[in-house]
């Protein structure tokens, strides 16, 4: 992963993760790094000090300094904290709480009891409904050995706090 310190055409300063340089250079040429500040695509990157780590046992050399960007303007700055996901990823995001919050409503919850209920519906034991649960890596593996459909609940970071 390198992270990149990008500026926008209006000088907004702001950070990002890539996968490799070839990943950030694809990415900006389909115009999907955005400034989180003021949305535009026109993004390049600035100028950065690497950070060198000194021998084992003495630490860092230096810490890392700013990256040389120019600065927001108070005016310019939002009021609120800054988001640096992309508007891919929030619309992602959305979707993917509206798909939770859809089968949290429409299913019933078995909790820990969810690998047998998903069996006995699937055996014909138990009449076919919509159900969610937890399941161990182990029993939701063996449930799709047998041919049982599953797929986990998408958990977004904000669920876990």
């Amino acid at each position: 992963m390198i992270r990149y310190a990008l500026h926008c055409d209006r000088d907004h300063a702001f950070e990002s993760w890539f996968q490799s340089s070839s990943a950030y250079d694809s990415q900006v040429k389909r115009k999907l790094v955005t400034c989180p500040i003021c949305g535009s695509a026109k993004v390049d990157k600035a100028i950065m000090a690497p950070r060198i780590v000194g021998k084992k046992g003495r630490g860092p050399a230096a810490p890392p300094p700013e990256p040389a960007t120019a600065t927001t303007t108070p005016e310019a700055a939002p009021s609120g904290p800054t988001s640096l996901m992309m508007a891919q990823e929030k619309e992602l995001r959305t979707k993917l709480k509206e798909l939770r919050d859809h089968i949290v409503k429409n299913a019933d919850n078995v909790g820990e009891h969810f690998a047998n209920e998903a069996r006995a519906m699937h055996y014909g034991d138990k009449e076919h409904r919509p159900i969610y649960g937890e399941a161990s890596p182990d029993e939701a593996k063996s449930l799709i050995d047998e041919g049982i459909e599953v797929s986990p609940l998408p958990t977004l970071p904000e669920d876990r706090n």
